[in-house]
């Protein structure tokens, strides 16, 4: 194919390409054409071009397309030709749907109940699901999304590597119109759908809770928040609550730098380093009597840094933050609750209907809860 002077997108370039061999019958009733893979090495194409070029001669009934086996030449029947040997039992899709997932990591206080969600989703719909961490480095998302296309994945769903630039890899599928959610996050100025939390809103009722109790003086503690809209959204919802209340937002009181929690930190003296700047930021700013921490870990570091310095949660201190685990020795945090289930399993439910052509891009907000717990009280005078 290199060399000829062609013209039109690539994936009907294929197309046509492979149809003048069926109908030259170099491809004969029953013979197995090139899969996704082979067709990107010889074309110099990308996984998702291959694959539509396939479904555009299976739309033809030219071939017949077989998960986890192959696509082979049609007799015209739309039928498996005889010639195809069948799969041993227990083995093969059976033409059922295969989803990946691509997540930067999980734990019990933020990941998990995404994928339970989504496993309940895919015993629903009678699918597969497949798993792979990105550990929040981009090179590693790209190669992820990568394999599980070679893989053959029907449809793709993305938690995002916050960073600068978007991935070439989701750009990419967002061009080829291939089916996939992004979830937690979204991306700016590009069409693709998301699942996420209304980020602005569980901000708002988190802040309007500390300003119920009368703390003003409050530090909202974060990762660098640059390109992740989930931190974004979260400072512009605490914001908002200011501005509305007619109160200066003291921003110095805030720690936008903390680093140990980020999923591509694996310094084992990051969590340290960051108690550390937690200890002398606290020391520096005395009238802060209330944290709003925008993970639980960041809720962590800010529980060791106010014991190292005598300070009390929450006679000292009061502390709240999204998600959260069950207690902290016997005192259960305020928090945020992010319903990840239904994220999970809504997000599952969106790339199955893509797949089959049911919905558009589109980008749901799930509302957060409030759980009040023992890490929060009425200001001192």
């Amino acid at each position: 194919m290199a060399g000829e002077s062609t013209s039109g997108p690539m994936y009907e370039q294929i197309f046509e390409a492979l149809k003048e061999r069926i109908l030259h019958h170099k491809y004969k009733v029953g013979d197995r054409v090139p899969s996704e893979k082979e067709l990107c090495d010889e074309f110099g194409v990308s996984r998702i071009t291959s694959k539509k070029a396939l479904e555009m001669l299976a739309a033809e009934q030219l071939i017949i397309r077989q998960p986890g086996r192959g696509s082979f030449v049609a007799d015209g029947s739309g039928e498996p030709v005889q010639k195809i040997v069948p799969q041993p039992a227990g083995r093969g899709r059976k033409n059922k749907l295969l989803i990946g997932l691509v997540i930067t990591t999980f734990s019990d206080m933020y990941g998990t109940e995404l994928i339970y969600g989504m496993e309940e989703a895919s015993r629903e719909r009678d699918s597969f699901l497949v798993i792979r961490r990105s550990f929040g480095i981009p090179e590693q998302e790209d190669r992820m999304i990568q394999e599980l296309l070679e893989l053959g994945v029907d449809g793709l769903i993305i938690f995002p590597v916050q960073g600068e630039f978007f991935s070439a890899e989701i750009l990419k599928l967002v061009i080829e119109k291939f089916p996939f959610v992004l979830i937690d996050r979204y991306l700016k100025g590009i069409p693709a759908s998301s699942v996420i939390t209304d980020n602005i809103k569980a901000a708002r009722e988190g802040t309007e809770h500390l300003l119920s109790l009368g703390h003003r003086n409050i530090a909202f503690l974060t990762q660098p928040p640059a390109n992740t809209t989930a931190i974004e959204e979260r400072i512009e919802g605490i914001l908002e609550v200011y501005a509305e209340a007619g109160i200066p937002a003291s921003r110095e009181l805030w720690y936008e730098s903390l680093l140990s929690s980020l999923p591509n930190v694996f310094d084992p003296q990051a969590r340290r380093r960051d108690v550390d700047h937690l200890v002398e930021h606290l020391k520096s700013h005395p009238e802060i009597t209330a944290l709003f921490a925008a993970e639980y870990h960041i809720a962590m570091l800010a529980v060791e840094a106010a014991e190292q310095l005598k300070l009390r949660i929450p006679e000292d201190l009061s502390l709240i933050c999204f998600d959260s685990s069950e207690s902290v020795e016997h005192c259960e945090i305020t928090h945020m609750r992010q319903d990840q289930f239904q994220m999970g399993k809504k997000a599952f439910e969106m790339v199955v209907d893509m797949q089959k052509g049911e919905t558009a891009v589109q980008r749901i907000q799930l509302p957060a809860s409030l759980v009040t717990g023992n890490s929060t009280e009425t200001v001192r005078k």
